[in-house]
């Protein structure tokens, strides 16, 4: 099959699935502007597939920005640089059980079945590619080069959305639904240690998460500091690019080497996570935190492979500073003269943290908010997580916060103690997206409550014509 036959298969089983018909959800007028139903702040798979999926549910009237170029959503061409996703190929994720519209699909049509088995694991590139074709394919409605600065809540239930970049079409779009789809650090920010960040220059370091220049550590002495898979990919690929040697710094006396996504993927803890208590997922999402991802075990070889790559285990860093034109890193093993740092330590959870949320964090529930955790489980950082329905919305703290909050929804890392895997993972977003789009629909609908019963009680619209024979001929003979 080509990719212009799996085109043509694609917009086949759609039709076959009534996809695209008239929408239910009432319309509203406003003297501000056009008034969207659902906008999704984020471009990337997430938010693609919670376009696809309302879309399915037939709500239309919706929109996707994102900051970045056409073609550049999501890390997979900026800072991910693993050579492949860590998800195992055979799970599905944004085709939202269709077929036509998997990644195997997509491959096959290009490579045909043989190609496929081959796949050990989808290069990372090729997802990005694959993803650029499911936004064409599908039509989804995104226009690129759109920063949300702010989202200011109305009482008439309208948030009002403050953008810029050189593709926002205004100063404002006004939505009914808000859908946070922003990523790893949208729900709070990537986490640089103090040690670091108030002792060096930033010339001489940057977290994973920021475009690093390769060409200018080229024959330099880097050093990586974390234990996990992101750690490895970036030893990896600047030896790749050139680095002379690249030194991964861990404090634990071994690697990490279990995965708790895997147990994950196939014990129903995906699925069904929405299920458990509040205890219970606060003890999982508590029990999954005590693991870094490790590396996979290609990658991990790639990065030894290189005659400049150095591990030090049991290696945390006590001090680190600048001494000329170097940065100088401390362990209880001794100390390291380094021309470049490089930090993989994670990201921090907080609707605080986000500027876009100025407006609303104070009304915003944690989890500290809602449970109070047993000592052995208690963690800090999963407190500050925001308290989400099972549709992913925003709860309110109090009656006052009850109305800013309503129709906020988070598709972000910061979802993962209240939904569990689901837009941290691609193998969480075939249940989530789902479950994401029917608490987003189930808002709508409830929202207009009263006029849709209203509607319901008075329709009268005549369907049934006949008329029965004997009937009829009876009427003739009185």
């Amino acid at each position: 099959m080509s990719l212009e036959a799996l085109n043509e298969r694609v917009k086949t089983d759609l039709s076959y699935l009534a996809y695209g018909g008239a929408d239910w959800v009432r319309p509203l007028s406003h003297t501000e502007g056009h008034v969207y139903d659902v906008v999704i702040v984020g471009g990337g798979q997430s938010g693609l597939g919670a376009a696809f999926g309302l879309l399915r549910e037939r709500i239309s009237n919706i929109l996707v920005i994102d900051e970045n170029s056409e073609g550049l959503e999501g890390p997979w061409e900026t800072y991910a640089r693993m050579v492949t996703l860590r998800t195992p190929k055979h799970l599905t994720s944004v085709d939202l059980g269709v077929p036509s519209l998997t990644f195997r699909s997509w491959w096959e049509a290009q490579t045909g079945p043989g190609g496929w088995e081959a796949v050990e694991k989808i290069p990372r590139g090729e997802w990005m590619n694959y993803l650029r074709w499911y936004r064409k394919i599908l039509g989804l409605p995104v226009i690129n080069e759109v920063r949300l600065k702010l989202i200011e809540p109305g009482q008439d239930g309208i948030h009002r959305l403050h953008i810029a970049g050189a593709g926002a079409p205004s100063e404002q779009l006004l939505a009914r639904k808000v859908v946070l789809a922003t990523g790893i650090q949208g729900g709070g920010e990537w986490h640089v240690p103090p040690m670091v960040a108030d002792h060096l220059p930033k010339a001489l370091y940057a977290h994973t998460s920021e475009a690093i220049d390769c060409t200018a550590l080229r024959g330099k002495k880097i050093a990586v500091l974390g234990g996990g898979a992101s750690a490895f990919d970036n030893a990896n690929f600047l030896l790749a690019e050139g680095a002379a040697e690249a030194h991964v710094f861990v404090r634990r006396e071994r690697l990490p080497n279990v995965n708790p996504i895997r147990q994950m993927e196939v014990s129903g803890m995906i699925e069904r996570f929405h299920a458990l208590s509040d205890a219970d997922k606060y003890a999982v999402i508590s029990h999954f935190f005590k693991y870094n991802q490790p590396p996979t075990n290609d990658t991990f070889a790639r990065a030894a492979g290189w005659p400049g790559f150095r591990l030090h285990l049991g290696s945390p860093w006590l001090k680190v500073q600048a001494i000329r034109d170097k940065a100088a890193v401390t362990t209880p093993k001794g100390e390291f003269s380094f021309d470049f740092l490089v930090v993989s330590t994670g990201l921090l959870s907080d609707p605080g943290l986000r500027p876009e949320l100025k407006l609303v964090e104070r009304h915003i529930a944690r989890w500290s908010d809602r449970y109070e955790a047993p000592p052995e489980t208690a963690n800090p950082l999963l407190d500050a997580h925001p308290y989400l329905s099972p549709g992913f919305a925003f709860q309110p703290r109090d009656e006052e916060g009850r109305k800013p909050v309503h129709g906020l929804f988070v598709f972000n890392y910061s979802a993962l103690v209240s939904c569990g895997l689901s837009a941290s993972a691609i193998s969480g977003m075939k249940n989530a997206v789902p479950k994401l789009v029917a608490g987003v629909a189930d808002q709508l609908f409830m929202d207009d409550r009263e006029e849709i019963l209203d509607a319901f009680f008075a329709y009268d619209e005549v369907e049934f014509s006949g008329v029965w024979p004997a009937a009829k001929a009876q009427a003739s003979l009185e």
